[in-house]
C-alpha cells in the first residue's frame, strides 16, 4: 500500500509538470517577466563615469593638501547663512590669516556679526579690537558692555580684562 501512495504521488508530480503554466491563473493575476542580459553602457557612460572618478580623486587630494583654505571657505559658506560660531571663526581666520590673508579690519566685521547675536567670545574679541584700535563701528561705552556680556558668559580673558582694564577706565 506504501509503494503504491509512493506510485500515486510521482504520478500526480510527473502529471504536474506536463501541465503548461499559465500565469493568468495565478492569484492577483501576477505576471513574470524573465530577466534578460543587460546591455553594455553606452560609452559616453563609461568616459562620464571614469571623469567622475577623476574628478573625486583630485578634489580629495586638494582637499588633502590646503585643508586650510578649503575649511575657510565651508566656514565661510555656513557664516554667510547667519551661524554665530561660523561668523566668530571666520573672523578668527581673517585676523590670525590662516587659510587666508590676514585682515584684521574684515576679522572685526565678523566679529560684529556674531557678537549681534549673542556669541561670547565674537564680542570679547570685537572688544578687545577696538581697545587695541582696530577699526571697529562701537560707540563709547559699547566695548564696557561686550566685555561684560563675554565675562557673564564665561570667557575667561573677559574677566582679566574686567578687573584689569575696564576698572581703570580703559573700557570707554
Amino acid at each position: 500500500m506504501a509503494d503504491q501512495d509512493v506510485r500515486q504521488r510521482l504520478l500526480s508530480e510527473r502529471e504536474e509538470a506536463n501541465v503548461k503554466w499559465d500565469p493568468q491563473s495565478l492569484p492577483l493575476k501576477a505576471k513574470l517577466k524573465l530577466a534578460r542580459k543587460a546591455n553594455e553602457d553606452p560609452t559616453y557612460v563609461r568616459v562620464l563615469e571614469v571623469l567622475m572618478v577623476i574628478f573625486t580623486v583630485v578634489g580629495a587630494l586638494y582637499c588633502w593638501f590646503y585643508f586650510d583654505n578649503v575649511h575657510f571657505h565651508v566656514t565661510h559658506a555656513y557664516a554667510h547663512l547667519g551661524y554665530d560660531v561660523a561668523q566668530h571663526q571666520v573672523g578668527q581666520r581673517y585676523l590670525h590669516g590662516k587659510g587666508v590673508e590676514k585682515h584684521p579690519d574684515k576679522a572685526m566685521e565678523w566679529f560684529k556679526k556674531a557678537s549681534d547675536q549673542g556669541h561670547p567670545h565674537a564680542a570679547y574679541n570685537l572688544a578687545v579690537g577696538h581697545l587695541k584700535g582696530y577699526k571697529t563701528e562701537l560707540r563709547p561705552g559699547e566695548s564696557h558692555r561686550l566685555i561684560t556680556h563675554a565675562a557673564a558668559n564665561g570667557v575667561r580673558e573677559a574677566h582679566d580684562v574686567l578687573n584689569s582694564v575696564c576698572t581703570k577706565g580703559g573700557c570707554y
